[in-house]
């Protein structure tokens, strides 16, 4: 499995770099297993949607059932920024 599934398990404060902004963020994966053909259509009907780009996805990796892959997208935001208002329509 790449790396890019690997959970992190530094417990550390924070990771060794310079941006304190990233200990400072929520983090949402989004994964989507299927068909090859149906994780590229998802991909693309979110894209179309503008949910997320193509390139945001990780590149697709085998899944547990050898007739399935997988891809993922990392979702960042400030943890403290609140959520969009409804509109009074």
């Amino acid at each position: 499995m790449s790396q890019e599934f690997v959970p992190d398990d530094n417990k550390s404060q924070c990771p060794n770099d310079d941006s304190a902004a990233v200990c400072e963020q929520e983090v949402v994966l989004l994964t989507v297993v299927g068909s090859p053909k149906g994780v590229r259509e998802t991909i693309l009907t979110l894209y179309r949607l503008g949910f997320a780009e193509v390139g945001d996805w990780s590149p697709v990796q085998r899944a547990a059932n050898p007739k399935q892959v997988m891809s993922v997208l990392i979702r960042r935001k400030r943890a403290d920024s609140a959520p969009p208002r409804k509109s009074g329509r």
